[in-house]
């Protein structure tokens, strides 16, 4: 916790961006009647009844510094779609010497992933453009990358969409809005906030 903490507070260098990565389901769901529009006085009604279209995967990456995002769709959530998330990012920052990148501990999010999807020579020059920061276990909500998940499905996604287009669609736009509006996290949470509130997980000097 305190290695990511210390990340956070690092001022701002271009050529070492900070970056929170994360990623979330979305289940595909369609209307199987007509919903009945609002009308004055009367909010628009949906049939309790619905029908399950599959899921897709959110990728979300952020550089809270700079208010700036990139939301990725993608049909499944294999290693080779997180290593050509990853791949995205880096062309965002070619200018960059080492991208600081804080995720959680998800099994793919592992160098061997790039061995997936890419030769070795490309995977090997794409690892190198990264430095790994893992949040702790049961400690994802360290990363930033999930209050942006959480903006996009409160703003965005909570609601019943049938397909990945629409998904896409809906996404892509939020992305530029909120990249345009330069929407950052204010992040207060540091290392000596964390010893007092936090006090309880932190072992007990032995004498």
């Amino acid at each position: 916790m305190e290695m990511v903490l210390d990340v956070y507070k690092q001022p701002y260098d271009p050529l070492y961006p900070v970056v929170c990565m994360d990623e979330s389901p979305k289940q595909l769901i369609a209307e199987t009647r007509i919903p009945i529009p609002a009308t004055p006085g009367q909010l628009a009604r949906y049939d309790y009844e619905y029908s399950r279209k599959g899921t897709c995967n959110i990728f979300m990456a952020n550089e809270p510094l700079v208010g700036k995002r990139m939301v990725r769709i993608t049909t499944n959530r294999k290693r080779v779609d997180w290593a050509r998330f990853l791949e995205e990012i880096a062309n965002q920052y070619k200018n960059a010497e080492r991208i600081m990148l804080v995720m959680d501990n998800l099994n793919t999010h592992e160098p061997g992933s790039f061995y997936h999807a890419f030769n070795p020579e490309k995977a090997k020059a794409l690892l190198d453009r990264f430095e790994f920061v893992y949040t702790p276990k049961h400690g994802s909500w360290l990363n930033m990358a999930e209050i942006e998940l959480r903006v996009l499905t409160t703003q965005c996604l909570d609601r019943r969409i049938d397909t990945i287009t629409k998904v896409r669609s809906e996404a892509a736009a939020w992305e530029m809005k909120r990249n345009n509006k330069n929407s950052k996290i204010n992040w207060r949470f540091t290392n000596e906030k964390a010893r007092i509130k936090l006090l309880r997980l932190y072992p007990t000097i032995e004498e």
